[in-house]
């Protein structure tokens, strides 16, 4: 059990069947009336952000995310197969599961498998990936002027924004939270 004057960030409970992670919480003790705890909420399975008060004295169970590494293996329809790495079991998830930085992960990439009393609920690919660039047009010398960018399709099949200077080979490493070119590999 957890209270409401103990919520920090990145606490997990369950209020009303919903898993609730708290983003952000404020005490407030107003001059007049009683203490309360101010709080934004993420619901983990849903995504859903919520603003809420609590008392603090109110008592909530505390629910505990599973976080596994499992490496990605392959995809069959709308279904990912992931290989538990300790147990060499596979483990499908469905495509309605996955983030939409998914398209950034080839096979044998370990990712964080999310789950809440055995039902999985997110996939979390790896933070930074390096990726080789497929297919770019060439960049033209004297188009420096501002921080110019031309698109790059990557061996996975999705496109991001690349420098000018990026030619079609080259492995590039990308930050999957923004989906944006960091540096070449």
């Amino acid at each position: 059990m957890v209270s409401a004057g103990d919520f920090r960030n990145g606490v997990t409970f369950e209020e009303d069947g919903q898993v609730l992670q708290v983003v952000e919480f404020q005490h407030v003790k107003p001059g007049k009336g009683a203490a309360f705890v101010r709080t934004k909420t993420k619901n983990v399975i849903t995504g859903a952000v919520v603003e809420k008060s609590y008392n603090p004295t109110a008592k909530f169970p505390t629910a505990y995310i599973e976080r596994k590494d499992m490496e990605y293996s392959y995809a069959d329809g709308d279904l990912y197969y992931f290989m538990d790495q300790e147990t060499y079991d596979m483990v499908p998830i469905n495509k309605s599961e996955m983030s939409d930085n998914f398209k950034f992960v080839k096979e044998n990439m370990v990712c964080k498998i999310l789950s809440y009393k055995g039902k999985v609920f997110g996939v979390e690919p790896p933070t930074f990936v390096e990726l080789t660039v497929t297919h770019t047009e060439p960049g033209f010398a004297g188009n420096t002027a501002t921080n110019a960018t031309k698109p790059a399709t990557l061996e996975t099949g999705c496109e991001i924004r690349v420098p000018l200077f990026i030619n079609e080979g080259e492995v590039i490493r990308i930050d999957t939270r923004t989906g944006e070119y960091m540096e070449r590999a």
